[in-house]
């Protein structure tokens, strides 16, 4: 049978080897964790290699993710689908052991990691998802969700902000499984970290309301098991383990050193590592003694087929609640979905009332509450402002789990990170709100929820200088145009409510994406459209007021500016200026429509075309061409009345219409 250290080796050799024939990467860490992670995966951690679905498994959150060879190679030893050849091709173009870890539930790696500090925000969102569906829908005697979020994080973890703002809310909330390791190896990529962090972490986290283990030996396998029984006797605080390592552990002349942080050892390091770890196998070789005693498929099988046999007993005792948990684990939304947005849809737009679409979203989500329980809101201490407390939701306390509302604070990086968490873990959809100017906070997490691949939805109001007198601190300028550059996220700024409620729907609808929601502060007034109008907003671009035959000009706008265009073509339209409206709630969902819808809407002849948003002009260029003309911002706001700003700033119908007009005169066409 071997020795631990002989199974903690394995994980060395592998990540030395992986790093050194990539001749790129991090093997220092991998190299001083490795017997904190053997503990861990081998002793404690829930898990099956044969379905890294399992709704009920352990998750596990690579936080400190440079170090990544060090999760590849756990889930190669212990059974997933992840082959040697991915490991041999470690940091290669189009294999599945990228420098950081990429979300891919199918070989075991629950979240995408790399900027530091957002893989322990994920798993505070992941253990918040645990602790909200327990609660839900645990009964006595029937503990059907009932698991661990484990996280491995380091010093640069905890320099970053985002740690702050996520652990100060996991020690809040009461997360008591979540359980952290901390690689306090005194080490980062500039040397010894004493010079630029001497925060005392113990004390810090004790003072954020967690349990906290100090000076344990990360490489003592008993003391390291010794720290997570108590860490899981723990179920009120979440626990940091503070565990005292050696980076790059085993090479005799770069362990304890920055030189082994984030460059291959180089081969005479590796082949003196090789003697010193007692570890005299080829690159790659791993003894079969040791992949026996590594394999965590048996034991998976067993786990899993123990929590099936509860479930079963759950599925005879609670019928209902079963199939909720079943729909909401999987994703599903419930039937009736697309009925109940066409009806919510349709009856706005009967409805004809003048609201600011925060307040429209604040409606579509209390139509929506009672039917979606998956829906988890919060605001990052703007709820009144940002309208996204579901009426009649209690909030969510320590004491009170089954609440569904989360007060973040003034925490936007955090919010978002944590969003992102929830929504990975699965059961739920969350959303959150801020101001659209202070997403500039949040933005990495945003940016990584589109590389994750997260339904997260970021409610963004007071999208514009309309939100008058708090100024150009608060008056977004250039957010738009730059969150509308995030590949695959998708930013909804819809008109009136019946727009929001269809950005709602896509944004819900959407679970592998996320999306931004714009919403003013001011009033907007409804526009007309009929059945065949409301049902193109879901295209992203759409005619909304025509004219008859071929439109001489095109005016194109979002949300708060879709009035003044509608006005101007009135203007227009009285002056024997033929003029056609498109609304553009949203620029990628328009993009993605086929030539021919895009062509109906912009006939590509028609170059007399003007752009009307509060906001950066950049983006709206390749839609108006270069005869076109865009009205927007190009500089920051002022402090005033938002009516005052808009007119101010050249936002009025009579500033559209002296743009056409000229534009008809260089043509010839007026």
């Amino acid at each position: 049978m071997p020795s631990r250290r002989e199974l903690a080796n394995a994980i060395r050799a592998l990540s030395m080897d992986a790093v050194q024939r990539a001749n790129s990467g991090h093997p220092g860490m991998p190299m001083g964790m490795a017997d904190i992670a053997e503990v861990l995966w081998n002793d404690f951690l829930k898990h099956n290699p044969g379905n890294p679905r399992w709704a009920d498994r352990d998750r596990f959150v690579l936080s400190n993710g440079h170090g990544s060879m060090l999760l590849y190679s756990v889930l190669h030893l212990s059974g997933y689908p992840l082959s040697l050849d991915e490991l041999r091709n470690f940091r290669q173009l189009g294999s599945r052991t990228a420098g950081h870890p990429e979300h891919e539930i199918d070989i075991g790696i629950e979240t995408t990691t790399g900027p530091l500090g957002q893989g322990l925000a994920n798993a505070v969102g992941m253990a918040l998802a645990e602790k909200l569906l327990a609660a839900e829908f645990n009964r006595p005697g029937h503990d059907i969700v009932d698991h661990h979020t484990w996280v491995f994080l380091g010093d640069g973890c905890l320099m970053e902000g985002v740690s702050h703002e996520a652990c100060s809310l996991a020690g809040t909330w009461g997360l008591g499984k979540l359980i952290c390791f901390y690689d306090d190896n005194g080490i980062s990529i500039d040397g010894e970290v004493s010079g630029w962090f001497t925060d005392d972490t113990p004390k810090r986290f004790e003072a954020y309301g967690w349990q906290v283990l100090r000076n344990v030996d990360g490489h003592d396998a008993a003391a390291v098991a010794r720290a997570i029984r108590r860490a899981k006797r723990e179920r009120s605080k979440p626990t940091l383990i503070c565990c005292k390592t050696v980076i790059g552990y085993g090479a005799p002349n770069k362990q304890g050193k920055e030189e082994c942080h984030g460059a291959a050892l180089g081969s005479e390091e590796v082949a003196l590592a090789r003697k010193s770890l007692g570890w005299p196998h080829e690159a790659f070789v791993v003894p079969d003694e040791i992949r026996a005693a590594w394999d965590s498929r048996a034991a998976g099988r067993r786990a899993e087929n123990r929590w099936r046999k509860s479930w079963k007993a759950y599925q005879a005792a609670h019928p209902e609640l079963a199939l909720e948990f079943e729909r909401r684990t999987a994703g599903r939304l419930p039937a009736g979905f697309e009925d109940q947005v066409a009806k919510g849809a349709a009856a706005a737009q009967s409805a004809g009332q003048a609201l600011a679409t925060r307040q429209s979203s604040q409606a579509v989500l209390n139509a929506l509450g009672g039917s979606l329980p998956e829906l988890l809101g919060g605001s990052a201490d703007l709820t009144g402002s940002n309208n996204t407390r579901i009426k009649g939701t209690a909030v969510y306390t320590r004491s009170d789990p089954a609440g569904r509302y989360l007060h973040y604070g003034v925490r936007e990086f955090g919010m978002g990170a944590i969003m992102n968490g929830i929504a990975l873990h699965g059961g739920f959809i969350p959303f959150g709100g801020t101001f659209l100017v202070f997403s500039d906070y949040a933005r990495s997490s945003l940016r990584m929820a589109s590389i994750i691949g997260t339904g997260s939805i970021f409610v963004l109001t007071h999208d514009s200088i309309g939100l008058g007198e708090d100024g150009p601190t608060h008056q977004p300028v250039e957010q738009l145009a730059s969150l509308r550059m995030i590949p695959r996220m998708e930013v909804w700024r819809p008109c009136d409510t019946a727009e929001t409620w269809v950005a709602w729907a896509a944004a819900i609808r959407r679970r592998t994406r996320p999306t931004v929601l714009a919403l003013t502060r001011q009033a907007l007034p409804p526009q007309s459209r009929d059945a065949s109008q409301l049902d193109a907003v879901r295209r992203g671009g759409y005619v909304l007021v025509d004219c008859a035959g071929t439109p001489q000009c095109i005016l194109i706008a979002s949300g708060s500016e879709v009035a003044i265009a509608v006005e101007a073509a009135g203007l227009l339209a009285r002056r024997g200026v033929a003029t056609r409206v498109v609304s553009m709630p949203c620029t990628s969902v328009f993009d993605a429509q086929d030539a021919k819808w895009r062509d109906s809407v912009l006939p590509p002849a028609i170059g007399c075309r003007v752009a009307v948003e509060a906001g950066a002009p950049d983006g709206w260029w390749r839609y108006v061409g270069s005869r076109g003309c865009v009205i927007g911002m190009t500089d920051f706001g002022a402090s005033g009345p938002g009516k005052d700003l808009f007119r101010h700033f050249g936002f009025s119908a009579e500033a559209v219409v002296n743009a056409v007009d000229s534009m008809l005169k260089k043509t010839g066409d007026n």
